[in-house]
């Protein structure tokens, strides 16, 4: 059995390059897993902020703030990064543009504003919280440590119904 390999086309009369249905499919699974190990990984921020600001045992807390500075040195960034590059390609690469659907618009700009806010909000407080728990006997970092994951999960939530309902018309610029 011999396979031919088809070089993408550009579509009729626009001259822009399009994803093959193979291609497209491949990347919409990759964005799909990596934009709910993003959510996931809120959630379990989220949980483990609760963890910490509810318990009375020191190392219970130490455990939760120590890996809350895990999850964000490891796998927020990586996460952040591939949801942010493959729905970029999937805007490009198919009929949705980036700039020809509101929805599409919105998604990319929660996604750049939850990134940017990962990088230089999110990941310091979770150092300054996992260092407060492994030098003080009973560190509480206070409440305002469920503002970012509750915030997250909200941006999160609101891109997935996005993605699903797709309201809203075109822009003007849709060509």
């Amino acid at each position: 059995m011999t396979t031919t390999t088809r070089t993408p086309k550009p579509a009729a009369g626009t001259g822009r390059w399009r994803m093959s249905p193979r291609t497209r499919k491949a990347n919409l699974v990759l964005h799909v897993i990596v934009s709910i190990t993003w959510l996931g990984l809120d959630v379990g921020l989220l949980t483990l902020t609760l963890v910490g600001l509810t318990t009375e045992d020191p190392e219970t807390l130490r455990a939760a703030y120590v890996s809350m500075r895990l999850f964000g040195d490891l796998l927020l960034i990586p996460a952040g990064l591939l949801t942010l590059v493959t729905g970029l390609v999937l805007a490009v690469g198919t009929h949705w543009g980036i700039t020809r659907h509101y929805w599409v618009l919105v998604k990319l700009v929660l996604t750049l504003t939850a990134f940017t806010l990962t990088i230089f909000a999110l990941r310091p407080g979770l150092h300054e919280a996992a260092e407060a728990a492994a030098a003080t006997p009973l560190a509480d970092s206070g409440p305002e440590m469920l503002y970012p994951p509750v915030v997250s999960l909200a941006m999160y939530v609101t891109m997935a119904v996005l993605s699903v309902y797709k309201p809203w018309s075109r822009t003007p610029w849709a060509r």
